[in-house]
């Protein structure tokens, strides 16, 4: 027996051999009250901070499962767009953000349309994915909320936006400006039909998105400190100079000036969305007809009316013709 190779050997190497990392995502810190928390426990209470109950940002996927009712949801082949119309180019190309992001989420764009059922109601949603470029618009985020708007009037049944986006893509110039009008005129085309159109206001929505289709719904609904609105806080103030107040933006805030319609927790989101559908959608029920009072016999004389009805008094003398 080598001592030395057998012995010694494995000692020394283990003193200088790197161990293997612990994996860094196993624990998330929450950005409210500064909490560890495992992911396993996060995740398990959909992504709502046990200690304060700050809602953390949900991906898009995970948010879907969420909705639909367990397979019954649908993912929609969304039409292929122009990739980079301008060739643009700062610090990167484009082009190669483009690809960054496809690898790193595994999506074509900001934007997932899917259809099914919730709580056995038809659905139609489209769901913006924050991860991929911080859930900007460009063309391709149009186009899906076009498809959505369309595959909703096909199908007859409501349509749900859930916008997470830090508003207009830059790199597409003015084409990713037209999507505001676009869009628009998408959310009409459901409303013209007379289906309902829901808004689920996340963290955060602001930019192009909230000055244009998130800002349209018939109900607007928004997750508890819910950044909403156009631009930054902090452009705001240096432009106007002076300082906002406490809570300025958040979904809160808005509810209380009437922006929004509700503010619900994610685990009563998807009871409170059904309920919503269900009373929308609900035919109007026929008032029952009830006949009016015949006369005394066929022919005769109806009945006199009681004194004051006329107009005159009934202790007063008839009038002479």
């Amino acid at each position: 027996m080598n001592w030395i190779s057998n012995w010694v050997r494995p000692k020394f190497r283990a003193l200088v051999e790197r161990k293997p990392d612990v994996p860094d995502n196993l624990w998330e810190k929450c950005p409210n009250c500064q909490a560890m928390i495992f992911h396993r426990e996060l995740d398990a209470n959909l992504r709502v901070c046990p200690h304060c109950g700050h809602h953390l940002r949900l991906a898009a996927g995970h948010r879907l499962e969420l909705i639909f009712d367990e397979g019954s949801m649908v993912r929609v082949e969304l039409p292929e767009t122009i990739a980079d119309p301008l060739r643009f180019r700062d610090q990167k190309r484009y082009s190669d953000r483009l690809r960054d992001a496809q690898a790193k989420t595994g999506e074509t764009d900001a934007i997932i349309v899917a259809h099914g059922q919730l709580e056995g109601q038809p659905l139609v949603v489209a769901c913006f994915n924050f991860g991929f470029m911080g859930g900007s618009m460009g063309i391709a985020v149009g186009e899906g909320i076009l498809a959505a708007a369309k595959l909703a009037v096909l199908q007859e049944a409501p349509l749900l936006v859930i916008p997470a986006s830090g508003g207009a893509r830059m790199q597409e110039g003015v084409l990713s400006l037209m999507q505001m009008p676009r869009t628009t005129i998408a959310v009409e085309m459901v409303k013209d039909k007379g289906l309902p159109y829901l808004v689920l206001l996340t963290d955060p929505t602001t930019g192009g998105v909230s000055a244009s289709f998130a800002m349209l719904g018939d109900i607007a609904v928004a997750e508890p400190g819910a950044v909403i609105g156009f631009a930054g806080q902090r452009v705001i103030e240096e432009t106007i100079r002076e300082k906002l107040p406490e809570g300025f933006q958040r979904a809160e805030y808005l509810l209380e000036h009437g922006m929004v319609d509700m503010v619900v927790e994610r685990r009563q989101l998807r009871a409170t969305l059904a309920r919503v559908i269900r009373l929308l959608m609900q035919p109007p029920q026929s008032a029952e007809v009830v006949p009016l009072p015949v006369a005394a016999a066929a022919g005769g004389e109806s009945e006199r009316p009681a004194a004051g009805e006329t107009g005159e008094d009934a202790g007063a003398e008839p009038r002479t013709p």
